[in-house]
């Protein structure tokens, strides 16, 4: 079954204010002050988000961002019409199909969140999509094991990476999400 390993950048036009992009478009992080920039409709003004370029409409993806020496995130994927502006109710019924850190704490999130009691810590995490299964899952790449899947849903409008790096109020969040290239050898 062919699975494409997709090079995922993150769009600029997405960025909410406070998260800053590398140069290459493959990281993320959160900084202190808003920036200026165009309030265009796709862009995130409440949340601290950023959605990839590319989007899935068919066929099976697989992409891998680092998490390493962060305290909160969220990952996933996310449908083309999401609401970009105010406050987002994050759960599959609302077509976001994301896992988060906050305080310590896995989550996949619905609703209620599902609290996944992982073994090892992720340092990179792998995020696989089924298109026409309706499977969204997420891997724990060095551990090699299984964290959360989302099953049996209908996908019916294209899904784009969704990364947030999570505020950084006390410094201790600084690192950024970083978009990594896929170890095929393995």
């Amino acid at each position: 079954i062919s699975l494409t390993q997709v090079d995922v950048t993150l769009d600029p036009d997405t960025t909410h204010s406070k998260l800053i992009l590398s140069e290459d478009w493959k990281q993320v992080r959160c900084g202190d002050t808003k920036q200026d920039l165009p309030d265009n409709p796709e862009r995130f003004d409440t949340v601290p988000c950023v959605l990839g370029k590319e989007s899935f409409s068919s066929g099976r993806f697989y992409y891998e961002v680092q998490v390493k020496e962060k305290t909160g995130w969220i990952l996933g994927v996310v449908r083309e019409s999401i609401n970009r502006k105010g406050e987002i109710t994050v759960s599959p019924e609302n077509g976001n199909w994301t896992v988060l850190l906050r305080e310590g704490e896995y989550r996949a999130i619905t609703d209620p969140p599902v609290p996944l009691s992982l073994r090892e810590e992720p340092q990179k995490v792998g995020v696989f999509v089924d298109y026409e299964n309706g499977r969204v899952s997420f891997y724990n790449v060095e551990a090699r094991s299984h964290m959360h899947s989302f099953t049996g849903y209908t996908f019916t409008e294209k899904l784009y990476p969704f990364f947030s790096p999570g505020n950084n109020y006390t410094g201790k969040n600084s690192e950024p999400l970083l978009i990594t290239p896929v170890d095929i050898t393995d």
